[in-house]
């Protein structure tokens, strides 16, 4: 019967089998162990300690042990009287060995045989319970014992599966030995081939697919398709880009994809949700245009903008400095919530890298054009310095920021913002500039405080005499460094006798004030005058001590 068995396993099966191991010989040497058992019908005549006597027809009874007719709790199954099926499975003193186990597996494997399908291919779960020399033992839920060659165990130490539950599928079953051979490598090639096959077409027929959301992870989703699993990583799930899976989907939802790549060595296979999808990009390329308004829902906020969703899988971005006029604007967050419907107008649109970019401000009254009309140059306004720089320091009136130079904080020529203010400080300025083609307005600090010119004008007038010393010379003139820290000029013609070019910076002289000019702090000064001045002192010092008149001066000369 075994060299039956071995010629139509090879005649059938040669092909699935490796060429140094002979299938036949390893199923022969499967049934060795049972091809003399034989399956009785016997009646049980006593129950002892731990054996159970059963008349098979034979000079003596056999020998069952106890534990085969108890259940799982422990409780006998069968008494004295009861007839039971058994396989007697050898001698011991003339006395034969029975098992009830062997016989319920042989009736299990034989109910297995005869309601088995030959076009039945699919596969089931068995658990390794034991081996042979040929291979291994399997068992089902039900009780079947099966044989798994090692050439069919798809790995390269068999014993490696002992007690591990396997999925397998029908290769052989032998109906006169009532045994079941079974393949892993078998199912295991059928699936590599569907893989293969399922993956070619995909990838060949760029066609769209349904899969089966399987397992989701924080970079991806993980599909079935037809029996292949492909990633969908978290940049393929929306046209929007990189997206928290977990927010759109769960697993068992059902998505189509399309396959995108596959990567062979890796055995890799990527697939896309959105590439399944029109590409919002392009419809919205004849739509869209920049200056355009639209209402747009604010999908998430940041530290540094908002990203705005215009209902079509299509995402802009709202930088914070286009949320508002104020340009200091702590976060988003104080001027838009997430969820808030908001019009947006289009200020750069690029359908090729996919770059959308709104402003809010732009849709805004600009703060400018209110200020101008309440305000002017030479007003005196309250504001908040809100920045200080090298240069000076910018001021937040209302809405709207002017600069402060540092030339304007004070009339101390050395001072600077950042010695005089902070950040935060509440203050009283002047508007002096309103540019309204660039938008800008100069504030000034000193012009609130007395000049020295002015506490200089308080102590000095026209045709008073002062002295200086010299700072710079000039073609024109020279200027001259006053007491209080104020400057004047003295031009050339009005140097009189003395001569430019023997004149250096640091020489101390003495003029006499032609004018002063508050409002523009000039100081005009002449030596000529001071010598007018001088000879008319002169002239009244010695008409005062001789009493004599510039008349008799002179009819005393002429004598």
């Amino acid at each position: 019967m075994a060299k039956e068995v071995n010629n139509s396993v090879q005649n059938s099966k040669t092909a699935e089998f490796t060429d140094d191991e002979n299938f036949a010989a390893m199923l022969e040497e499967s049934l060795k162990e049972t091809d003399n058992e034989i399956t009785v019908d016997g009646v049980i005549v006593e129950v002892r300690d731990d054996i159970a006597l059963v008349d098979v027809g034979k000079k003596s009874e056999g020998r069952l042990y106890i534990s085969e007719i108890k259940d799982a709790e422990g409780n006998l199954t069968h008494k004295a009287g009861d007839a039971i099926k058994v396989v007697i499975t050898g001698y011991r003193n003339e006395k034969p060995i029975v098992s009830h186990r062997k016989a319920v597996k042989k009736e299990n494997i034989k109910t297995f045989i005869d309601n088995f399908d030959e076009n039945d291919n699919s596969s089931f779960d068995v658990k390794v319970i034991g081996k042979n020399r040929g291979g291994l033992i399997a068992e089902n839920g039900d009780g079947v014992e099966f044989f798994l060659p090692r050439s069919q165990a798809a790995v390269k130490d068999p014993q490696t599966l002992s007690g591990k539950t396997i999925k397998v599928s029908v290769l052989k079953i032998d109906k006169d030995n009532q045994s079941i051979v079974v393949s892993r490598k078998k199912l295991l090639d059928e699936e590599r081939k569907k893989r293969k096959d399922i993956i070619q077409e995909l990838m060949e027929k760029d066609k769209i697919i349904e899969g089966v959301i399987k397992k989701i992870t924080t970079y991806g989703m993980f599909v079935d398709v037809g029996g292949v699993d492909g990633l969908v990583h978290y940049s393929e799930i929306s046209y929007k880009g990189p997206v928290n899976p977990s927010s759109f989907y769960k697993e068992g939802d059902r998505v189509l994809v399309k396959a995108v790549s596959y990567d062979k060595e890796k055995r890799h296979l990527s697939l896309s949700i959105k590439a399944a999808q029109p590409d919002p990009w392009q419809e919205i390329e004849d739509q869209l245009m920049e200056k355009d308004v639209i209402q747009v829902t604010v999908s998430n906020i940041e530290p540094y903008g908002a990203f705005v969703d215009l209902g079509n899988d299509v995402e802009g971005f709202l930088h914070i400095s286009e949320i508002s006029w104020d340009k200091n604007i702590k976060h988003p967050k104080d001027y838009i919530s997430e969820g808030e419907q908001i019009d947006v107008e289009v200020i750069e649109i690029d359908i090729k890298e996919r770059r959308l970019r709104v402003s809010l401000k732009n849709i805004l009254p600009k703060p400018f054009d209110d200020f101008i009309k309440t305000h002017k140059a030479g007003d005196i306004v309250k504001g908040t310095v809100t920045t200080i720089t090298n240069f000076g320091a910018f001021v937040k009136i209302d809405i709207i920021e002017g600069l402060l130079h540092n030339e304007d904080s004070s009339w101390d020529k050395n001072a600077k913002c950042k010695n005089i203010l902070k950040e935060g400080d509440e203050i009283d300025i002047k508007i002096i500039k309103i540019d309204t083609e660039n938008e800008k307005i100069s504030l000034s600090l000193k012009e609130l405080q007395e000049s020295p010119m002015q506490k200089y004008a308080k102590k000095f007038g026209s045709g008073d005499i002062v002295k200086g010393k010299i700072l710079d010379i000039k073609d024109f003139g020279l200027f001259v460094e006053l007491d209080d820290g104020v400057d004047a000029l003295i031009r050339r013609e009005d140097l009189g006798s003395l001569n430019i070019a023997d004149l250096k910076v640091g020489d101390e002289l003495e003029a006499a004030i032609i004018f002063i000019d508050e409002k523009k702090n000039r100081i005009r000064l002449s030596v000529k005058k001071l010598s007018r001045i001088k000879e008319r002192e002169a002239l009244n010092e010695i008409n005062k001590d001789d009493k004599m008149t510039l008349g008799d001066i002179i009819k005393d000369q002429l004598k």
